[in-house]
């Protein structure tokens, strides 16, 4: 059996299992998809071939002698901000960093549902921005257009995944680093509830707004990858109670009371929904209309929310800097994020962490009337390469906030959020929207995403592939 780059984590988890397809020849083709593309979409930063074909050839034994794991064999990619035993750990900086020594929680949780790591995925430096570019390693393009970026910062995980050199991948999400670019490369991305998801050696990843999360074609691989990456380090601050979301999906939700909030969160500068975004979220929630769900208009009380988003990002570019073993080789915006930090690090830092606990009382309250929230994920499509790059502090923030003011909100939360495809502007660029919930909803968001899904069919749809390469500089 010859399985297509269309096959998903569960199919191609299944073809294992049968003995249709050996792990060796699955991470062999893998590998030339990856390198093939590697000129022109640039996803990776590293590619693991001699590791993950020695891992694949293990997992072949395991097969032979009847092993049975969720993904045995399975090739995946994580983003470079996870640690691969034998892998540096770069985060989008420039500079030779040395290999770790171990792998990171969420890895190691990979590995032991028996996936082969194929390789790194590019992002942006320490993850800031939502474009994947940079001197480290040039620019990630998205494959549904090669003239625009993927989206970031996970934008290597997301165009890994839409390009189908991988069935899904891993990323990490702290102001939605993994639904924007979910949502610029028509795929289904997951923002789970903080700790779901290990972010060990880190107990807590900028301050607890960054968690990491899964990216796949499907809602049924997105929740297959996020069940086989979730627990805890014996040391993790964030423990929440263990859910099953693979289960989940395919389950009838009920009939649900929606929030459709197209009013951005408060920011301290101008962000406007694109009517050709309007238009796709709103016929979303047409459609969960027609399913049977009561959608109404009506906003979370987000009050001064951003006060709180401030302080704990910065002070967590901060840590970063200060750890960097290269510091003159960081972006100027690192450098000035990270002194904005220093500054915030003290009373500012404790009074946002605190304000958490008002937030959710607030917030939460809303979930009293609503049971989701589906809101813009971007109030944009993606923006071509290279027009942020160059941008100074300032200008990169407001170009940022215009095209992404909806999913920081959850990451002060730690709630969970799912991106899904909402369709493509007469550009033929994607975008998408987001299902939000309170603490501890994946099922919930999920069975609704997966009720969406089995209607639009989002899954069927490819990128063609690119007919130019360019050189990755």
């Amino acid at each position: 059996m010859t399985l297509e780059r269309s096959a998903g984590l569960a199919e191609t988890a299944r073809a294992l299992a049968a003995g249709e397809v050996t792990s060796r020849v699955l991470v062999e083709r893998t590998l030339e998809r990856i390198e093939a593309a590697q000129g022109s979409i640039n996803a990776f930063r590293i590619v693991r071939t001699d590791a993950a074909l020695a891992e694949a050839e293990a997992a072949d034994r395991e097969l032979a002698a009847g092993t049975r794991r969720p993904l045995l064999g399975v090739p995946v990619a994580v983003k470079d901000d996870m640690d691969v035993a034998g892998e540096p750990t770069a985060f989008g900086c420039c500079g030779e960093f040395p290999p770790v020594t171990e792998d990171g929680e969420a890895v190691r949780r990979l590995r032991a549902a028996g996936a082969v790591i194929v390789g790194k995925t590019n992002t942006c430096e320490f993850g800031q921005w939502p474009f994947t570019e940079g001197p480290a390693f040039g620019a990630t393009r998205n494959p549904w257009n090669t003239d625009h970026t993927p989206g970031g910062s996970s934008g290597g995980s997301a165009a890994a995944v839409a390009a189908g050199l991988v069935p899904a991948a891993l990323g990490s999400d702290g102001a939605g680093s993994v639904r924007i670019p979910a949502a610029w490369t028509h795929l289904v991305g997951i923002k789970p509830q903080r700790g779901r998801i290990s972010t060990w050696p880190r107990g807590e990843s900028f301050q607890g707004i960054t968690v990491n999360g899964t990216l796949a074609r499907t809602v049924a691989d997105a929740a297959l990858l996020l069940d086989a990456a979730s627990g805890n380090h014996a040391r993790d601050p964030h423990r929440p109670p263990a859910v099953d979301v693979l289960p989940a999906v395919g389950r009838d939700p009920g009939r649900l009371r929606i929030a459709l909030s197209l009013k951005p969160p408060f920011t301290a500068v101008p962000a406007r929904l694109r009517p050709e975004v309007r238009t796709l979220v709103v016929a979303l929630a047409e459609r969960l209309a027609a399913a049977g769900h009561l959608v109404d208009e009506a906003d979370p009380p987000y009050g001064q929310i951003g006060l709180t988003f401030v302080p704990r990002a910065t002070a967590g570019i901060a840590e970063r800097v200060d750890e960097a073993p290269f510091p003159a080789l960081l972006d100027r915006r690192t450098r000035e994020a990270a002194r904005l930090g220093r500054l915030l690090g003290g009373a500012p830092l404790r009074a946002a962490r605190r304000a958490e606990t008002v937030l959710h009382r607030r917030i939460g309250a809303f979930f009293t009337s609503y049971d989701i929230v589906l809101a813009p994920t971007t109030a944009a499509p993606p923006p071509r390469i290279g027009a942020l790059l160059e941008l100074s502090g300032f200008a990169t923030d407001r170009a940022m906030i215009a095209a992404c003011p909806y999913a920081w909100p959850w990451n002060v939360l730690g709630w969970p959020g799912v991106n899904v495809p909402a369709g493509f502007t007469a550009d033929g660029l994607p975008v998408g929207a987001q299902l939000l919930g309170p603490a501890n909803s994946e099922p919930l968001l999920l069975q609704v995403a997966a009720q969406l899904e089995a209607d639009l069919r989002w899954s069927e749809k490819w990128p063609e592939p690119p007919l130019t390469v360019r050189t990755a500089a």
